[in-house]
């Protein structure tokens, strides 16, 4: 049974009210890209997505992903952004052995992330023999 949005306000602002939750046009907007990757993941597109959301809705994402009982793990980039990672257990499984900072991963780790998150397999050779043979540099780049 289809049940329609509410149109509703949430602290005086608009928001809007779908099964029984009430989320503000601000955080659906927001959240837009990690629900489609949802769908995607749950119509067999993907294995395993990773997202860079807004730390504010942490909670919100963690919730969500438990709720469908999809594995996932969280990693904070900064006090306002995160990673969030999500899919199937046994890439869940290999990210949780990986450094949690993108930047800090060893060649091997980049590249096996890159083919799993489904990127060419062929631009993702190239790239570890570019860093391999020192074309490319991982780790935080000098400011």
């Amino acid at each position: 049974m289809f049940i329609p949005p509410v149109l509703a306000y949430k602290n005086n602002t608009p928001a809007v009210q779908f099964q029984g939750k009430t989320s503000s046009i601000t955080e659906i907007a927001d959240l837009r890209v990690f629900h489609h990757h949802i769908y995607e993941f749950k119509k067999g597109i993907r294995n395993l997505i990773l997202t860079t959301e807004k730390s504010k809705y942490k909670e919100t994402i963690a919730s969500r992903l438990q709720k469908d009982n999809i594995d996932f793990v969280i990693h904070d980039i900064d006090k306002n952004k995160i990673n969030v990672y999500f899919g199937a257990k046994e890439c869940i499984d290999v990210i949780k052995t990986f450094n949690p900072k993108l930047n800090e991963l060893s060649a091997e780790q980049d590249f096996m992330l890159g083919i799993m998150l489904g990127y060419d397999r062929v631009k993702q050779c190239e790239r570890y023999m570019k860093i391999k043979n020192g074309e490319i540099k991982l780790g935080k780049k000098p400011l």
